[in-house]
């Protein structure tokens, strides 16, 4: 009984980014190009704690969301990206509507920052 306790409890402390990435693999998404930044690091650390997923570390956001589409091309397979914020959203842009264009399957994940009153 203690070891189904400890599955639960386990189980529960899983925050949105684990969640997140769990939902991508059981998707058949198990690549992630990233650009992340320092909004973006709790779905960071599930990216890397997660197995099966791929991090992929982009330094610019054309080159992530370059290489999800040639991914998705080439493979006939759905990537994720990690963009900051929407600045990194609009980096990204052109390669998202050539692969909308293209219908290459892609999952973009855009950080955000905490605002408040």
């Amino acid at each position: 009984m203690t070891h189904i306790t400890n599955s639960l409890r386990e189980k529960s402390r899983m925050n949105g980014a684990e969640s997140l990435v769990r939902s991508l693999l059981a998707c058949d998404v198990d690549v992630c190009f990233t650009n992340p930044g320092t909004s973006e690091m709790h779905f960071c650390a599930a990216l890397d704690q997660v197995d099966g997923m791929r991090c992929v570390l982009g330094l610019f956001e054309g080159v992530v969301t370059g290489a999800a589409d040639g991914y998705g091309r080439m493979l006939d397979r759905p990537a994720a990206t990690l963009l900051h914020l929407g600045p990194g959203l609009g980096n990204g842009l052109a390669n998202l509507h050539n692969a909308r264009k293209a219908n290459t399957p892609i999952v973009n994940v855009v950080g955000n920052m905490l605002h408040t009153m």
